[in-house]
């Protein structure tokens, strides 16, 4: 699915242990592993200055990802000054990954609008995935543990989906890489329909429409990503949806929550959170939004 990953540490997000396990990450299929650390400007003397000192502390610490490379896989380490927006979108341009990986703590959409996040300024303005994985686990898993789940990241995808524009384009999406990559690692996933759940008598035939209805739907959806060699399981369940999709994550051995959105990021979300902002902001579970496309 992905061969080429940008993985930003601020080297206390737990991220930086990944230099430790780069054959891991390979076997997950990447074949180019980029470290990118940014460092703040000195700015004791009236004029930002790059920190040299830090940056050569960061470039050695970071340069153990180099001793650890598998035949045919390039490892780089990138050290900047700056602002860590601004250095990632250069990383971006410069060393063109099909991936980038943060690791953000969860927060709340207040938190988000009063001291910003860089993970919903990139979603609003990159076309590549943006991974989330949560320093908190990152930074408690033993060695053995951090190896399986490198080796891992993408086995198996847990899809929200309501035949929405954005559920369409990310099934379209995910087609459209496994296709180009034959060696990719995602061998299964599960698409998920969650419809409100009804507790008015009247309105049960319309709920068990909705249900029949969504069941047809998936069954599609189904069947048209089983033509690539994908194994895909199928569910509906009725309820809220952050709550059924982060306990269905918690049932069923899912790697990671796929999702895509139209509205994330956007003024309108401060007055009607989107689905995938939530997930983003809650999810223990790594969750990799897909850009719109």
């Amino acid at each position: 699915m992905f061969q080429r990953v940008l993985i930003c540490t601020d080297l206390a997000d737990g991220l930086q242990r990944l230099i430790h396990f780069v054959p891991s990450l390979s076997a997950s299929g990447l074949s180019h592993i980029t470290f990118l650390h940014t460092t703040p400007l000195l700015t004791d003397r009236g004029v930002p200055r790059p920190d040299t000192e830090q940056e050569n502390k960061a470039k050695e610490k970071l340069s153990v990802a180099l001793t650890h490379c598998p035949d045919g896989v390039d490892v780089q380490v990138d050290v900047q000054s700056g602002r860590p927006i601004d250095h990632i979108l250069k990383a971006i341009k410069t060393h063109e990954p099909d991936l980038l990986v943060l690791g953000t703590e969860s927060r709340s959409q207040l938190t988000e609008q009063l001291f910003g996040s860089t993970t919903v300024g990139l979603c609003k303005r990159l076309e590549i995935p943006i991974m989330i994985l949560r320093p908190q686990l990152i930074s408690t898993y033993t060695v053995a543990e951090l190896q399986l789940r490198c080796q891992n990241l993408f086995r198996y995808f847990l899809i929200p989906y309501d035949d929405s524009k954005s559920a369409q384009n990310l099934v379209a999406t995910l087609k459209q890489g496994i296709q180009r990559n034959s060696a990719s690692s995602l061998q299964q996933s599960l698409l998920i329909w969650v419809i409100d759940k009804v507790t008015r008598r009247s309105l049960r035939d319309v709920a068990q429409y909705q249900v029949q209805e969504a069941e047809k739907t998936l069954a599609t959806v189904k069947a048209d990503l089983e033509t690539i060699g994908l194994t895909v399981e199928t569910l509906v369940k009725q309820g809220d949806g952050i709550t059924e999709v982060l306990e269905a994550g918690m049932t069923y051995d899912i790697s990671c929550i796929a999702i895509s959105s139209n509205s994330f990021g956007k003024l309108a979300e401060w007055s009607s959170p989107s689905f995938a902002g939530q997930l983003l902001r809650q999810s223990w579970h790594p969750v990799i939004y897909f850009p719109m496309k």
